[in-house]
C-alpha cells in the first residue's frame, strides 16, 4: 500500500499580529484527516513537517521561532497520540495543527496539536481523573489528565507530557481530542487586538465543550426561554452518551464552570455502601487554574454532607474556606462568594452531591440556581446509567472469563494462531473457541457463535463447550458429536439455560427477551491427527457456520467443509463431516460472523468472496502473520470499529 494521500486545508483566523509592519493578519491552522490503520502515525508525520515548512516559507512571524527541536517535538508527539487514537479507537483520525499567539509585557507563541478520533468510549492512555500540566488558556473547556503508569500503558504518553508545556483531553458528542501544546521559544511579538467576538459564545452544540482561548464571559441573561432548553439539551446528550461515572462527573464539571458558575465540586457515593461510607470527591473545577488546588484542598479536609431530608432542590451552604484577613487580596480558590448544594440522585436513590459557587456575590440568581437543579438531575440519570453498565459490564467480565479456556492445547506439527476480539458493548458475546486433547493421539477445536449476547448466550455457551469436550472424548465422530449436541440444545437442558440466564440478568438489570426463546448455536468443529510422514489429517463439520477456507502454498483457496443447519434449529439431522489432509505448508482458517459479516454501508466484508481474496496473499506466511493480516483487513475494511464479536483461528501445518 502506498503512502497515504494528505489534504491539507489552511485555515486563516483573526487577530493575530504578521509581518514586519507588526498589523493584525492571519493566524494559521492546518488540518487533515487519516484513516485508522497502521500507516496514519507515518502519514501524520509527513504532514507536521510540512505544515511547518509551508508557514515558514508563508513568512508567518512565528516561524522564525521554528527549530529543529521544536519540528522533531512536533513530529514526535503527534506520532504518539495518533498512533494511540488508531491503536485504541480504530475510526479516522482528525489532526489538527495551529499557531496560537499571546500579546502583553511577554509576548509568546505556541505550537497546539490536536488529535480528535470519533470513539470517545474508548479510553486514552490515561484517561483518569488528575492533575494536569497547566494551560490556562483551556481549563475551562479541558479534562485535565494524569500521566499513565508506564508499566501498563507503555511511554507514550509521558513521553507527550515530557515534551508538551501541557496537555489534556476535550470531550464532545461522539468524539475524543487529545491536545499538546508545545511552545514557539525566541519570538516576541505586541499584542494583538482583542477578538471581542470571542467574548460571547452562545449554545451551540460545538461551542460547549469547545477549547476557548480566552475565558468566556458570563452572560446570565441568556438563560431565558431559549437558553436554559438549548443547554440542558445539549448536556443531555453529552453525560448521556459517557458509561463511566467520572467521565460524567469531569463532564459536568466542564459544563457548569464557568457558564453557570465560578467553581464546582462534584462527590459521588460509595456504591452499596452503608450510612458511614465516605463520599469520594470526584471533580473539582475552577474557572482560574491556579484556584482548583486550594479548592480541593479546602473540600478535602472534610466532605460536605447533606441532611437526610434534603430534596434535589438548592441548599444555601458556606464557602468551604475561611473568610480572609481584612485588607489582603484572597488568592484564587479563597475568595468570598456565595455557595449551593444539589443532591444527585437516581430512581430515589441518593448517589452524590454537588457543590457549586460564585465568587464575590451574595446570592446566585434563582433562574441559575433553578437551572443548575435541572442539570443535576440530568447528572444523576447519567450517574445511574453509568453504575448500571458498570455492573452489567462486570458481571459480563467475569462470565466470558469463565466461558473461554485459559488456554489452549498446543497440535503436534501444527502452529495455531487465535485471535478474539469481543464488541466491547458490555455484555458478554456469543462467540466461543477451544483447542483440546482428545484419546487416541487426536486433537480437536470449536470455532461457535451462539445468537445474540448476554446472559442467555453466555448460559448456553457454559453447556456447550463442556458437552463438546465430553462427547469428543467418549471417542463420537465429528458429525455423531454434531447430532448429539444439537439434541442437547433441543431437550430439557435449555430450560436451565432459561432459568439460569433470568438469574444472571436480574444481577445485572439486563433485560431478556421471551424466555421460551430457541437459542440457536452455529459450530464449527474438527478433529485434528498427526500423519506419520508429517501433516495432519483434518476432519470437520460446519453446522449453520462460516465454511472453514484450504490455503494451499501457491496460494490457491477453497472451501474445507459443506453447509448444513443450524444447532439447536430442528430435531432430526444427521451430520456428515469432512476429511481432508493439511499438508505441510496449508493453512486452514476458520472464522465467525463477525469476520464474513463485517459492514461497510451496504457492503460485507466477505462480499464477493471478500475472505478469500484476502486468504489468498497469506500464502507462505506463518500462522500468527495470516491471523495478523485478516485481524487488520477486518479493521481496515470500515471506519468504525467492528460492532460484533471477531474471532478467528489459523491452523498451519509445519
Amino acid at each position: 500500500m502506498g503512502p497515504i494521500p494528505l489534504q491539507r486545508d489552511t485555515v486563516q483566523r483573526p487577530g493575530t499580529a504578521t509581518g514586519a509592519g507588526r498589523s493584525p493578519g492571519p493566524r494559521p491552522a492546518s488540518r487533515t484527516s487519516l484513516p485508522g490503520i497502521p500507516l496514519a502515525p507515518s502519514a501524520a508525520r509527513r504532514f507536521v513537517r510540512a505544515a511547518l515548512a509551508e508557514w515558514t516559507g508563508l513568512g508567518v512571524p512565528a516561524a522564525v521561532g521554528f527549530s529543529d527541536r521544536l519540528a522533531d517535538d512536533a513530529v514526535t508527539v503527534t506520532n504518539e497520540l495518533v498512533t494511540n487514537a488508531v491503536v485504541h479507537a480504530g475510526t479516522t483520525v482528525d489532526l489538527v495543527l495551529r499557531l496560537e499567539e499571546e500579546g502583553g509585557d511577554e509576548p509568546s507563541a505556541a505550537l497546539v496539536l490536536e488529535v480528535t478520533d470519533h470513539h470517545p468510549a474508548r479510553p486514552v492512555g490515561a484517561d483518569e481523573p488528575g492533575a494536569a500540566a497547566g494551560d490556562p488558556a483551556r481549563t475551562e473547556t479541558e479534562a485535565p489528565v494524569g500521566l499513565p503508569d508506564p508499566a501498563e500503558y507503555g511511554r507514550g504518553l509521558q513521553l507527550v507530557a515530557t515534551l508538551a508545556e501541557s496537555w489534556g483531553i476535550t470531550y464532545r458528542t461522539g468524539l475524543k481530542t487529545v491536545w499538546a501544546r508545545l511552545p514557539v521559544d525566541g519570538w516576541s511579538d505586541p499584542p494583538a487586538p482583542p477578538d471581542r467576538d470571542a467574548l460571547r459564545r452562545g449554545l451551540r452544540a460545538a461551542e460547549i465543550l469547545a477549547p476557548a482561548a480566552r475565558r468566556t464571559e458570563r452572560d446570565d441573561t441568556v438563560w431565558d426561554s431559549r437558553g436554559a432548553p438549548a443547554f440542558l439539551a445539549e448536556a443531555s446528550d453529552l453525560l448521556a452518551g459517557q458509561l463511566d461515572e467520572d467521565l460524567v462527573a469531569a463532564i459536568a464539571g466542564q459544563l457548569l464552570v464557568p457558564r453557570l458558575a465560578d467553581w464546582c465540586a462534584i462527590w459521588l457515593e460509595a456504591e452499596g455502601g452503608g450510612p458511614g461510607a465516605e463520599p469520594r470527591l470526584a471533580r473539582v473545577w475552577h474557572s482560574d487554574e491556579t484556584g482548583t488546588e486550594p479548592l480541593r484542598t479546602a473540600l478535602e479536609r472534610e466532605p460536605l454532607r447533606l441532611p437526610a431530608g434534603v430534596g434535589s432542590g438548592p441548599v444555601p451552604v458556606p464557602v468551604p474556606w475561611p473568610a480572609h484577613p481584612a485588607g489582603e487580596a484572597p488568592h484564587p480558590g479563597g475568595r468570598d462568594g456565595a455557595a449551593l448544594a444539589f443532591r444527585i440522585t437516581a430512581a430515589g436513590r441518593a448517589l452524590g452531591t454537588v457543590l457549586v459557587g460564585r465568587e464575590g456575590v451574595a446570592r446566585v440568581p434563582e433562574a441559575v440556581a433553578s437551572l443548575i437543579e435541572d442539570f443535576v438531575r440530568r447528572l444523576g440519570l447519567a450517574v445511574g446509567a453509568a453504575r448500571a453498565y458498570t455492573r452489567q459490564a462486570t458481571i459480563s467480565r467475569i462470565l466470558q472469563r469463565g466461558l473461554l479456556p485459559s488456554k489452549v492445547a498446543e497440535i503436534p506439527g501444527v502452529t495455531s494462531s487465535l485471535v478474539y476480539e469481543p464488541s466491547d458493548d458490555g455484555v458478554v458475546g456469543g462467540d466461543f473457541y477451544d483447542i483440546f486433547p482428545c484419546p487416541g493421539d487426536r486433537w480437536c477445536f470449536v470455532l461457535g457463535d451462539v445468537q445474540g449476547s448476554g446472559p442467555e448466550a453466555a448460559v448456553v455457551t457454559g453447556l456447550a463447550r463442556p458437552w463438546l469436550r465430553l462427547l469428543s472424548r467418549e471417542g463420537f465422530g465429528v458429525g455423531e458429536v454434531l447430532d448429539r449436541l444439537n439434541r442437547l440444545l433441543l431437550d430439557d437442558a435449555m430450560e436451565a439455560a432459561e432459568a439460569a440466564a433470568l438469574m444472571v440478568a436480574a444481577a445485572g438489570g439486563q433485560q431478556l427477551h421471551d424466555g421460551s426463546q430457541s437459542r440457536f448455536l452455529s459450530l464449527l468443529y474438527g478433529e485434528v491427527v498427526p500423519l506419520p510422514g508429517g501433516g495432519v489429517r483434518c476432519t470437520v463439520a460446519s453446522a449453520g457456520h462460516p465454511l472453514p477456507l484450504l490455503l494451499c502454498p501457491d496460494g490457491s483457496v477453497r472451501p474445507a467443509a459443506e453447509p448444513q443447519v443450524l444447532l439447536g434449529v430442528v430435531e432430526d439431522v444427521a451430520y456428515e463431516s469432512q476429511t481432508f489432509d493439511l499438508a505441510p505448508g496449508d493453512t486452514l482458517l476458520c472464522v465467525t460472523d463477525g469476520v464474513t459479516e463485517r459492514r461497510s454501508g451496504p457492503l460485507m466484508f466477505d462480499d464477493g468472496d471478500g475472505l478469500a481474496r484476502v486468504l489468498a496473499g497469506c500464502a507462505g506466511l506463518p500462522a500468527d502473520a495470516t491471523a495478523d493480516r485478516i485481524r487488520r483487513a477486518v479493521h481496515e475494511f470500515a471506519e468504525r470499529p467492528p460492532d460484533d464479536d471477531v474471532a478467528l483461528l489459523v491452523l498451519h501445518a509445519d
